[in-house]
């Protein structure tokens, strides 16, 4: 449920103050201390600063607690202490009840100036990428817009993902792509259609030899209003001990220089080898800030996969720092955020979508089309989607309500009307990890040293 506990006091305090007008500090506050982040050219900033992501990947629990870490105060604010000492800016969040409140987390986490990255999707409402045209209906689309409706209020939050790892190294979960994208654009017209600042939104994509170059340009391709605002990818091709070069990492830069969107990584941090969190030197630096805007380490506790860098207790406030937090802390302090603008390219720009052939394989759907919203789903763009189900609800991917028509190129406008600027089906990859914050989760292939992205 929605809180409008912040506008509610300022009406009261219209209506019926008798006095002086309260002072700020008298009224309660929204999580709106932080300036809000916006993508221009292919950087992110806030205000007119350039903006780095340097944060971590937190689901306490995994996919098998099926918790929201945003609505248990007592959770988040034990956590937030740890972010604190760490120094990230930015949290990834896979999984929230929609359902609930997150005022008390959100403002946490603003006080202590860190931004949400925010995947809208979960396990029971998110893109099947083996029978996708089922999956995207009116029940998903109401929960994914819900979602948006609970988080768009918070100033610090910094991006949606419209799905993780949908596309992965099985040949035939490219079918899934054209629905992934179809959400993406759904969520972006949904924000301008309801007159939301416009808070970028984006697809986490698997890093898979295979697909990559086209994963790349279809989020990037066809009308201004079916583009991403961003791309984000899962490397784990840096593998202590190793180098810029070395891992690839050079060579990446160059495949995605001129690429027109931001870029960042929505999961990195190898554990073969010495962890030493050494990429940061990269990443950090002015051999990748022209092209990337940092990252998200994965990730923060420990959930039997060797990854994280806390072990934690249920919900208690019992944190466990493994040797790995103090590396990580010591790392993002050692290597800040560049200085200026880094380099970055002003202007945005498109990619010509990928031509399908037996590798890019749409499903029988053409390069740049895309399916329509489902009819029953387009009441949303003129009317709020209304509570969401939640994490207990009965899900969606059979549903039905498909969509089986073709949506017309530039249909539907992403422009905000109002104030403001204008699925996860799989979570974590199994190689390097072997846990999924989905129950649809796929193997990640890696980048290959040689591999080249043509844009």
């Amino acid at each position: 449920m929605r809180s409008f506990a912040f506008a509610s006091a300022l009406a009261a305090a219209s209506m019926v103050h008798a006095g002086p007008t309260p002072t700020e500090e008298e009224l309660p506050r929204r999580a709106d201390s932080l300036p809000a982040v916006t993508a221009s050219g292919n950087a992110f900033w806030a205000g007119d600063e350039r903006f780095y992501i340097r944060g971590i990947d937190y689901q306490p629990g995994g996919s098998s607690a099926n918790l929201d870490p945003l609505s248990d105060t007592d959770l988040c604010m034990r956590d937030i202490a740890k972010f604190k000492e760490l120094g990230v800016n930015t949290i990834r969040v896979y999984s929230v009840d929609n359902s609930a409140d997150h005022t008390e987390c959100m403002k946490a986490l603003s006080d202590a100036k860190i931004y949400l990255v925010l995947d809208v999707n979960n396990p029971q409402y998110s893109i099947n990428r083996d029978n996708p045209g089922q999956s995207y209906n009116d029940v998903y689309l109401q929960s994914v817009f819900a979602t948006i409706d609970e988080f768009a209020k918070y100033d610090n939050t910094l991006a949606f993902f419209s799905g993780n790892e949908v596309i992965n190294d099985k040949p035939e979960s490219v079918k899934s792509a054209p629905y992934v994208k179809a959400t993406t654009r759904d969520m972006r017209q949904y924000i301008g259609s309801h007159g939301y600042r416009k808070i970028p939104v984006g697809y986490s994509a698997a890093d898979v030899s295979d697909n990559r170059m086209q994963t790349a340009q279809y989020f990037n391709c066809g009308t201004d209003d079916e583009r991403s605002d961003f791309f984000a990818f899962n490397d784990y091709s840096w593998c202590a001990p190793s180098s810029f070069q070395q891992s690839g990492w050079d060579q990446k830069v160059k495949n995605f220089t001129g690429y027109g969107l931001p870029i960042f990584l929505s999961e990195w941090g190898c554990i073969k080898g010495d962890r030493d969190f050494g990429e940061l030197a990269a990443l950090m630096s002015d051999q990748m800030s022209a092209v990337y805007s940092g990252g998200l380490v994965y990730e923060y506790s420990r959930e039997g996969n060797g990854y994280g860098i806390v072990e934690v207790s249920g919900t208690s406030d019992e944190v466990k720092e493994e040797p790995d937090f103090d590396k990580l802390a010591s790392a993002l302090s050692k290597y800040p955020a560049p200085t200026g603008n880094g380099g970055f390219t002003s202007t945005t720009t498109s990619v010509a979508c990928p031509t399908v052939d037996n590798v890019w394989d749409l499903g029988g759907w053409d390069a740049s089309a895309l399916p329509a919203i489902p009819p029953a789903a387009e009441k949303y763009m003129t009317e709020k989607a209304g509570t969401g189900p939640g994490l207990k609800g009965s899900g969606s991917q059979d549903a039905g309500g498909t969509s089986t028509g073709t949506a017309s190129p530039g249909a539907g406008s992403v422009t905000a009307t109002a104030s403001g600027d204008n699925g996860n089906a799989a979570g974590r990859p199994a190689p390097p990890m072997d846990m999924s914050i989905f129950v649809l989760t796929g193997i990640v292939g890696l980048f290959t040293l040689g591999g080249t992205l043509l844009l």
